[in-house]
Order: C-alpha cells, then sequence, then structure tokens
C-alpha cells in the first residue's frame, strides 16, 4: 500500500508541474475548475480525438503512461460531471463517443501495463505490480 501513495503521490506531483506537455493538455491544477469544460465561442465546435491505441501505449515510458493514467481519469471525472449538469437542464451530452474513447483508452493502458507486469523476471514483481494496476 505503501508503493501505491507513493505512486499516486508522484503523479500528482509531476502533473502539477508539468513536466510533461506532450500528454497533458490542461493548464496545472485548477481544483474544481478541472470538473468543468470551457465554455466555447459562438460557433466554435468543440474536437475530440480518437483513443490511445495499445501499440501507441507501448511506446511511452513507465513515467508518462502513469501521467496519462492520471489526464485520463480526469477528463473521465469531467465528462461524468457535464453529462450530470447537462441532465438536471434536460440536455444531452454533445459528443457520448467522448466517453467511450476515454474507457477504451484505459482499458488499452491497463492492458499495457499489465503486459509489461508479466514480462518482469521475478514473479514477486509481477504479483506486486497487478495487483496495482488491478487497484487501478
Amino acid at each position: 500500500m505503501a508503493l501505491v501513495a507513493c505512486f499516486a503521490r508522484t503523479l500528482r506531483i509531476a502533473l502539477c508541474q508539468q513536466q510533461s506537455r506532450c500528454i497533458a493538455t490542461s493548464p496545472s491544477c485548477r481544483g474544481l475548475d478541472e470538473l468543468f469544460e470551457k465554455p466555447l465561442k459562438a460557433g466554435e465546435v468543440r474536437q475530440a480525438g480518437r483513443a490511445w491505441k495499445a501499440a501507441d501505449l507501448r511506446t511511452k515510458s513507465w513515467d508518462d503512461l502513469h501521467k496519462l493514467w492520471y489526464v485520463l481519469l480526469k477528463e473521465k471525472n469531467m465528462l461524468a460531471t457535464e453529462a450530470l449538469r447537462l441532465k438536471a437542464n434536460g440536455e444531452k451530452l454533445p459528443q457520448p463517443v467522448r466517453k467511450q474513447k476515454v474507457r477504451k483508452s484505459m482499458a488499452r493502458l491497463k492492458l499495457v501495463l499489465t503486459e509489461r507486469a508479466m514480462a518482469e523476471e521475478s514473479q514477486h514483481q509481477t504479483h506486486r505490480l497487478k495487483q496495482i494496476i488491478n487497484n487501478l
């Protein structure tokens, strides 16, 4: 459990310092503002990219994958918050496929982490890594 706490703390610090801007597209830690989408200007359409492919994720470092996990988690929480806010106003999420893309990306990321854990030589290390991954 100490490893999980250390891992989570390290990732939070890394995300706040934005050392890897190639993954994070949001500004540094903003608090509750991160749970809501920025309003669009008149006539502007929100662009949504594709889900991450496992082949793309396999080329990333452990640190990049951990940072990406938290970026995806923030996106998932933001989309859930927006969906509830819009539902309360009788509206629907404009691009519901975004939730599916985030879910697929997170599942693929867990797959890549599991593959890396299975490649470890030590069975003990493999078991510990799989426990951490399954708790994500």
